[in-house]
């Protein structure tokens, strides 16, 4: 794959409903998209879902696209790319910067994918034709909102409810849930709101059977999550404390959780999803795969790597009418009982929608290669 050029988007969509947790209310959702072309003019397609604000890790749209197109795009020029892998490698010497290293990356995936004349799954190792999905509360002001959130969307056919916690608002919700929906499956997630000290009321949400407790504490806290894993029958599960493979191979050495939440923006790419994924499934480790409220081109590669065998638990994938009036792809990701299907059209499966996209732009810019 010979990159002659790439462009960027910035993009701005509404969400239909803001969503609360505990860091931030999410109204407008900013994104980088990425667009890659060779020198066949096929089209490559990848996101980079960073927040304007520093909420969820240190990385900004802002920095996102200096990174692009200060550091990784001329990198991508730079060379021919026999395999998207390549990348992960190729991008190494950039410290940290995931987001914007898997913006990039994904493209090329994508890329050569449709080169290969094969759906992105496929080229994955993907083996599953339907994924079981889940959906996200946010934080609620009142318990009967969240009630009647949740029956919603039991009759769209999750299977999987989770929902947003932070101090002062979770025993309470989750109880009441509990008790209305006995056998749902139910999780919280606590975007690292709380402390060790904390501690007992975790130990009141081992009484309403929740599939796991996601990042209850600090991102860099692994020995912390250990104490608090040792002393719980829920099992924890990491998404902001696992940046690298390290991250994972130090928390299960450590037994900081049982579950591992991939997603592929927080790690730096597919490539770096793969071996993760790979590293847990050899290590009976579940993993499943998160969301960062993606346009419908990010969610089609999470779709794709959701299709890998040790993804077994029910991800953030969701709907696109979920969260977009209209969404950027076409034909839009629709959710049947619980499921949506894996695509076998090549690449991501799904078509841009370039007037739509032309409508939610902030700013682009073109790069071409020089020479």
């Amino acid at each position: 794959m010979n990159i002659k050029k790439v462009q960027l988007y910035h993009v701005r969509m509404p969400l239909k409903h803001s969503v609360e947790t505990s860091f931030s209310t999410i109204g407008d959702k900013d994104s980088i998209i990425v667009e890659v072309q060779d020198d066949d003019g096929i089209t490559g397609w990848g996101e980079a879902p960073a927040f304007a604000v520093p909420w969820y890790t240190e990385e900004t749209i802002g920095t996102v696209w200096h990174m692009l197109e200060d550091f990784l795009i001329p990198l991508c020029f730079r060379r021919n790319w026999a395999h998207p892998k390549i990348a992960a490698t190729a991008f190494s010497a950039i410290q940290r910067n995931n987001m914007a290293k898997s913006g990039l990356e994904s493209a090329l995936w994508d890329l050569y994918a449709k080169r290969e004349e094969k759906s992105l799954a496929a080229v994955l190792g993907g083996c599953n034709k339907m994924i079981e999905v889940g959906v996200v509360i946010g934080l609620q002001a009142k318990v009967k909102d969240v009630l009647d959130l949740l029956e919603q969307y039991l009759t769209q056919g999750y299977k999987r409810i989770k929902l947003k916690i932070k101090p002062g608002h979770d025993v309470e919700p989750i109880s009441a849930m509990r008790r209305q929906f006995p056998e749902v499956s139910l999780s919280v997630d606590a975007n690292g709101a709380y402390t060790l000290n904390e501690k007992d009321m975790f130990q009141k949400m081992d009484w309403f059977g929740l599939s796991m407790i996601e990042q209850p504490l600090a991102a860099g806290d692994l020995l912390e999550h250990a104490k608090l894993q040792e002393n719980l029958r829920t099992p924890l599960c990491l998404d902001e404390s696992i940046a690298v493979a390290q991250d994972v191979q130090h928390a299960l050495e450590l037994k900081s959780c049982r579950i591992i939440n991939i997603k592929m923006s927080r790690v730096g790419g597919l490539t770096s999803a793969l071996a993760l994924h790979d590293y847990c499934q050899e290590r009976r480790i579940p993993v499943w795969c998160g969301g960062m409220f993606e346009t419908g081109i990010g969610r089609a590669h999470n779709i794709a790597l959701s299709s890998l065998a040790n993804f077994s638990l029910p991800g953030d994938i969701s709907a696109s009418s979920r969260y977009w009036e209209t969404d950027i792809i076409e034909p839009e990701v629709t959710v049947q009982k619980g499921e949506i299907q894996v695509p076998e059209g090549w690449g991501i499966g799904y078509a841009v929608n370039r007037r739509h996209l032309e409508k939610v732009v902030v700013a682009k810019k073109t790069f071409y290669k020089q020479g």
